[in-house]
């Protein structure tokens, strides 16, 4: 049984495809190229036809975007795994990463293209609520209300109202919930330290970044320490102190 794992390519550049080809035959030898679509009607019609496993999909095309393609197949869309190919576009990145879809920038990076190839056969579908919020925010520019957050074994998609605190776990990062639930996730603290430094989180320790909403008290003495709503004491970095009560002050 082959162990291939089926891929479609649309863009609508020819030589982007070209090159994608090329690309994926010398990294990612495990990836068999089923066909190709240069535009969001046609790769529409290619995925119906064909049921890849994996698209690999350019954001801007003649004929609208890889986010109208998405719409159109509706609930057919969560069946496949997606890659975004893209340019610099800085919005349609902070929604990638709020949605946990992968993206990759042109010119692409070998290891970054072997890395979300792997993830891609890891999880070989993309989560109906992760493709809802990355359409939400690209075509509608609405701030994110909810982060896709990825264990082990599930994709969970939460409220980010209800994240209390996060806190490093070597290479993962484990979430506290206002429910009390703990998520294990497989991204490291600095990653979402950069998602959420907008939504009010405070990094206010190497290990440690907190919502603003459900801070308590700040307590000076022992080195200094929060006093989280759920009764958690977080410890505050002596380096982190003086920006955290500028930034307690500005709430």
């Amino acid at each position: 049984m082959s162990t291939a794992v089926q891929a479609v390519l649309i863009d609508d550049v020819a030589d982007a495809r070209a090159t994608l080809r090329e690309e994926l035959g010398e990294w990612c030898p495990q990836i068999e190229i089923i066909g190709e679509a240069d535009g969001v009607v046609k790769g529409a019609k290619l995925i119906r036809e064909k049921r890849p496993n994996l698209v690999f999909l350019d954001i801007q095309m003649a004929d609208g975007s890889g986010f109208d393609l998405l719409e159109i197949l509706g609930d057919a869309a969560e069946h496949f795994a997606v890659i975004f190919i893209t340019g610099s576009d800085e919005f349609a990145i902070r929604a990638f990463r709020y949605a946990a879809i992968d993206y990759l920038l042109k010119p692409i990076d070998p290891d970054l293209l072997r890395e979300a190839v792997a993830k891609a056969i890891a999880s070989p579908r993309t989560q109906a609520a992760q493709v809802e919020s990355l359409i939400r925010q690209v075509k509608h520019g609405e701030l994110p209300t909810r982060l896709a957050l990825h264990t082990m074994d599930k994709v969970y998609v939460v409220p980010i109202s209800d994240i209390v605190r996060c806190e490093s776990s070597a290479n993962y990062t484990i979430f506290y919930l206002q429910d009390n639930r703990q998520l294990l996730v497989t991204r490291t603290l600095k990653e979402f330290d950069t998602i959420l430094a907008e939504r009010k989180f405070l990094r206010v320790h190497q290990s440690h970044l907190v919502n603003s909403a459900y801070i308590r008290e700040f307590n000076k003495g022992d080195g200094g320490y929060l006093v989280m709503t759920d009764g958690t004491d977080v410890p505050v970095s002596s380096r982190k102190r003086a920006t955290l009560l500028q930034q307690l002050g500005d709430l």
